[in-house]
This record gives structure tokens, C-alpha cells and sequence, in this order.
């Protein structure tokens, strides 16, 4: 593979297991001229196991609109840059996501390695309806925003999809079954590690569970959407449609 120089690669990592990284993923960190990465720490260990030896720079929350300009005027430069998070896909419900913007403000090429996203690995092996779905990421930590997010939802019909760090899922849960109530949930955790699982619950199940249980691992929540009511409001041509069929039903009960 060829790369292109003036061009931001948006790489996508293993979430748990490396055994899941691409070999175009591998070749891609090998062939740029500098790597991106959320945590330097992280992203050294991931390109020191596959034997790659590249030059990185940290790009995180704290830091992202001074390194940014850095990064994006070295691309311009003529360079090429592997954009890396510390696992899965960067740029999605991630600081790269602004990187990403930059470099379509600035006219430099965004050019997408794939491979692991934890929200479609857990959707997938979840048995929730997927078919439709929408992912909301993590809520905010602040109150008035995560209340506004949640009810903004209320009468969303398909599957929700969020993520929660552990030290932050009991109050997750407790919000989601205040604004929802209880429904379906599943929650999938350790995605692709030895101690993976998925909890079939409800919300008011993972509320209880968590109560006697201390939660590890990163979360992916698999929420079920609202049902359906029961009984519809018709609409104005389906009640004319509705008094035709009774008017027809009474002339021919006085035929009779």
C-alpha cells in the first residue's frame, strides 16, 4: 500500500484483543510519517508489539486545539499522520473527532483504516433489534446536560446504544431507569478479553445487580427503544375510512 502524503489516516485499533488489528492497520502505522495517538503510553506499547517504529505525538481532550494546528500544519507540510485512540475506532466518541474536522476545514485528505467498534461488536451479539439503532456515546457528567440528553430520548422507538466507564455506571443506571423506566437492557463488557460478557437484563435488573456488585471494565449499554402504542391515533383519513365501513355495515344489516 502506497501512502499519500498531505493525508491524516484515521486508524482504528483492537479494543481488548490484538489479535483483532488489521494487517492494513499494521502497514499504515509503518508507512506514515508520525502517529497521533490519545495516550503516547498506550500507543507506544501497541506499535512496539507489532514492531513498528514511528514518532508519536500526544493528542488528547486538554490539548487538542494547540496540537491540532501542530498536527494539521505538519500534514500540510507534506508529512502523513496515523490518527490512533487507546482502543477502537478513532474520532467516534473521541478527541479525534475534532482532528478529524480540522483537517476537512483545512482540505487534507481523511483517509479511514477500519476494523473493531465496540459499539457495533456489542450490538451484534447482543439479540436486540439492530436493524435500526442510534449511538449516543457517554452521557455528561453534567446534570442539567445529562437530563436534557436523556429526555430528548423519551420517545425514541429504536435501540440506544451508550458507553460508561465503571467508576460512572451505577449513577448511569439510575438515571436511565428515571428518565426510561424499566426496560430491556443488555450490557456488554470486556468486549474481546478473556473475561468478556453480556448481562441480559432490565434497567431495574442492573440497578439491583449493581447494588451487591462492584462494576469492572468498560460498558457498552444496549438499550431497547419505546414500544409502540397499544392503541394509535388514527388519522383523519383513516376515522373517514373507518365511518364509511360502518355506514356500509349498517345499510346491509337493514337489507337483511
Amino acid at each position: 500500500m502506497e501512502i499519500e502524503k498531505n493525508t491524516l489516516y484515521v486508524v482504528t485499533t483492537p479494543i481488548g484483543n490484538l489479535a483483532d488489528m488489521t494487517p492494513r492497520a499494521i502497514e499504515v502505522l509503518g508507512k506514515v510519517d508520525f502517529v497521533a495517538a490519545e495516550d503516547t503510553r498506550v500507543g507506544g506499547s501497541l506499535l512496539a508489539h507489532f514492531d513498528i517504529h514511528k514518532p508519536l505525538v500526544s493528542y488528547y481532550e486538554h490539548n487538542k486545539r494547540e496540537r491540532g494546528e501542530i498536527i494539521t500544519a505538519r500534514i500540510l507540510a507534506g508529512e502523513s499522520c496515523a490518527l490512533i485512540t487507546d482502543a477502537g475506532t478513532p474520532a467516534v466518541s473521541d478527541p479525534g473527532e475534532d482532528l478529524a474536522a480540522l483537517c476537512v476545514e483545512k482540505g487534507i485528505k481523511v483517509s479511514p483504516i477500519p476494523g473493531v467498534s465496540a459499539l457495533i461488536t456489542a450490538l451484534s451479539a447482543s439479540g436486540m433489534p439492530s436493524g435500526r439503532f442510534c449511538f449516543e456515546g457517554f452521557l455528561s457528567v453534567n446534570k442539567k446536560s445529562r437530563r436534557e440528553h436523556l429526555a430528548s430520548l423519551k420517545d425514541e422507538m429504536r435501540t440506544m446504544i451508550f458507553y460508561e466507564a465503571p467508576h460512572k455506571l451505577t449513577t448511569t443506571l439510575d438515571d436511565l431507569y428515571a428518565a426510561f423506566g424499566d426496560r430491556k437492557l443488555v450490557m456488554a463488557r470486556e468486549l474481546t478479553k478473556l473475561h468478556e460478557e453480556f448481562i441480559h437484563t432490565t434497567l431495574a435488573g442492573a440497578v439491583e445487580l449493581y447494588k451487591e456488585t462492584s462494576p469492572r471494565g468498560e460498558y457498552v449499554l444496549i438499550l431497547a427503544g419505546k414500544e409502540k402504542e397499544e392503541t394509535e391515533t388514527l388519522s383523519r383519513n383513516e376515522r373517514y375510512k373507518l365511518k364509511l365501513e360502518e355506514k356500509r355495515r349498517a345499510l346491509e344489516n337493514e337489507d337483511e
